[in-house]
């Protein structure tokens, strides 16, 4: 059923994060219910809100890291294209900030 995808560490540690996101915002939400506020996103969001936001954004960041790897190999000199796990800590970071301050 998954042997189109590529199963790299990598790969799997952005999807178990993922997952691990998902039940904690669930426990989260039990717990305390979100309400909507304002922050430098044009929009009043929710915490669901702001974490979808985060998660197409770290998904946008890793793919353009992927398309433009062989691109930052070759503009930087490089003997191989960077490592996605620049990428991945990068748009955790993204979804962090967006989490806290969107």
């Amino acid at each position: 059923m998954f042997a189109w995808m590529v199963w790299t560490t990598p790969v799997a540690v952005f999807f178990t994060c993922i997952v691990l996101m998902l039940i904690g915002m669930t426990v989260w939400e039990l717990k305390s219910p979100t309400v909507m506020r304002k922050g430098w996103l044009p929009m009043a969001t929710t915490r669901g809100d702001r974490l979808f936001i985060g998660l197409l954004t770290a998904a946008y960041i890793n793919l353009a890291w992927v398309g433009l790897g062989e691109h930052l190999a070759q503009w930087f000199s490089l003997e191989q294209e960077p490592s996605v796990w620049f990428s991945f800590v990068l748009s955790m970071a993204v979804l962090g900030l967006i989490m806290k301050k969107g």
